[in-house]
């Protein structure tokens, strides 16, 4: 379980195929604090440390997690959101994240508002955005501030431009995106 408050920028500088399996390593600050078999949030995924040197962890992702996430357009350069799981004697700064990824969506305007941006993004899911909800894009526990059909709003202050990767987004950029895992449980209720 992650809280969504991104820990580390890390950097991708290997990746290897290996059948249907892809391996990616990342360097980071953090990957001197990992252990293997350590769950980490890759861009809001979370997936297993199975490699380790001084500055960098390297992890595997299967053939279902590369259909399901924007990790199959990683490449060597790419810069990923970090997050160790949470500390059960922490606190919730942001919220509870399960780092399964329910879907991509698209960038479709980045809007700069004097000090912050407005980034807006469209989906195709079943799920749905509530105004002032919580949502996960790229690991990054957001406030949703414009939602509509399949499409939704966040703004973004300088600290958390700076220390994610919202600074290297381009409209057209797809992302990760998990759902309030609340806001999941009363919709499927209210489907029954």
């Amino acid at each position: 379980m992650f809280t969504g408050i991104i820990e580390e920028i890390g950097l991708v500088t290997e990746i290897r195929q290996d059948g249907g399996n892809v391996h990616f390593t990342i360097q980071s600050n953090l990957s001197n604090e990992l252990k293997i078999d350590q769950s980490v949030a890759h861009n809001g995924c979370c997936l297993t440390v199975v490699e380790l040197s001084p500055d960098q962890h390297t992890v595997t992702a299967i053939h279902e997690t590369l259909q399901k996430t924007n990790l199959g357009s990683w490449k060597v350069g790419s810069k990923i959101n970090l997050e160790r799981c949470m500390s059960l004697n922490g606190r919730l700064d942001g919220h509870i994240v399960q780092g399964h990824v329910d879907g991509l969506a698209r960038c479709v305007a980045i809007t700069d508002e004097n000090g912050s941006w407005r980034y807006r993004f469209s989906y195709e899911s079943s799920f749905v955005t509530v105004e002032k909800g919580s949502i996960t894009i790229n690991g990054t526990s957001l406030t949703v501030v414009d939602s509509e059909d399949q499409s939704f709003a966040v703004c973004i202050i300088p600290y958390t431009y700076e220390h994610t990767n919202f600074h290297t987004l381009v409209v057209g950029d797809e992302v990760n995106l998990e759902f309030d895992i609340i806001g999941k449980y009363v919709a499927r209720l209210m489907n029954r």
